[in-house]
């Protein structure tokens, strides 16, 4: 009797490990599914001496232990997701700063600038007579 139970405990084992090497794989949902409710239903026919309800209630334990496993791993998908994509637009945003910032340096480096004296005459514009004066043009290229 006692090598009975030790080859029903090892059926179980394998038949756990291979639904679980399964239910990460979406499209093998059903097969999880299947997997851990006939692992329940046997658990809960050997566990009850082969009553027919207990056989029931274990294989809808089994596939509800599958579903969650399932959503749990849709959940921790979906936050690794939603992660990477904040990580995409901070990584965007740091690239857009970092461009602007390069921009600004470009503008501010001292090329060759050239500066123009221009000779404004006395100017009367809108009743405000103007002085004349001399105002520099700065040319930069």
């Amino acid at each position: 009797m006692k090598t009975k139970h030790i080859t029903n405990a090892s059926k179980l084992l394998s038949l756990a490990i291979f639904a679980g090497l399964v239910a990460g794989c979406a499209a093998t949902r059903p097969i999880s599914d299947v997997a851990f409710g006939a692992g329940g239903a046997y658990l809960g026919h050997e566990l009850s001496n082969g009553d027919p309800l207990a056989a029931a209630a274990g294989a809808a334990g089994g596939v509800i232990v599958s579903e969650t496993l399932h959503y749990a791993a849709r959940k921790q998908a979906e936050k690794a997701y939603a992660t990477g994509y904040d990580k995409g637009k901070s990584d965007a945003v740091k690239q857009q700063y970092w461009l602007y910032v390069s921009m600004q340096r470009q503008r501010n480096q001292v090329g060759r600038v050239r500066l123009y004296p221009v000779q404004l005459p006395e100017q009367r514009i809108d009743g405000v007579t103007f002085q004349p004066s001399t105002k520099l043009l700065r040319i930069e290229e």
